[in-house]
């Protein structure tokens, strides 16, 4: 059986990823989404409920992860979010492990891991190739405070955690620019043509 080529997607917030997941996904890709996956496991019934539990109780509200309660407390508390990540990353890692066993038996020649976080917690180094999206600086700006309720102070909040635009693009094996859907849609079909060398 063979194993598929694992592509990593990522991009800073704006840049278009998700839009890119799914012309991933219109072009026949199976497709693996990390933030999809937490909260899933954030769910009623989902697999990190206990574990968050055990570590902050009051960030489990009927029998589910309160996400609010959750960024509160990590806030509050310096270790928090480390200790989050040592719950929460192994049950991830084991769901794409499994999502990426089940293409190989399907036969799936490619697949696209759309992890936002994809350098920042080394990710790449599990893949084959990664797979950066991204849109001038004014573009991104735009886009996000379109989105309802955000402002400007947030958005930069945001950026000041993510890896800067220019670095992820230097670490990336591939590049598309998102400034129009034609044109992004174009570049997905002809990255997923050479990768699959169909």
């Amino acid at each position: 059986m063979n194993r598929p080529f694992r592509l990593g997607l990522t991009g800073s917030i704006g840049m278009g990823k998700s839009t890119t997941a799914g012309l991933f996904s219109e072009a026949g890709v199976p497709v693996w989404d990390a933030d999809a996956v937490v909260h899933r496991l954030y769910s009623a019934g989902g697999g990190a409920v206990a574990a968050i539990a055990g570590l902050c109780p009051e960030a489990v509200r009927d029998g589910a992860v309160d996400r609010d309660r959750l960024k509160d407390w990590i806030a509050r508390d310096p270790g928090a979010l480390e200790a989050v990540e040592r719950v929460v990353h192994p049950l991830v890692i084991a769901d794409r492990d499994a999502f990426i066993a089940a293409q190989a038996g399907h036969s799936a020649p490619l697949v696209v891991l759309d992890i936002p976080l994809l350098f920042e917690t080394g990710a790449d180094r599990a893949l084959d190739a990664t797979l950066v999206v991204t849109a001038p600086p004014e573009v991104q700006r735009a886009r996000v405070l379109a989105r309802p309720g955000m402002t400007a102070e947030q958005f930069d909040r945001i950026l000041a955690r993510q890896m800067p635009d220019a670095e992820k693009r230097a670490r990336a094996d591939h590049v598309i620019e998102t400034l129009t859907l034609e044109a992004a849609r174009a570049a997905v079909q002809d990255l997923v043509r050479r990768l699959t060398g169909a």
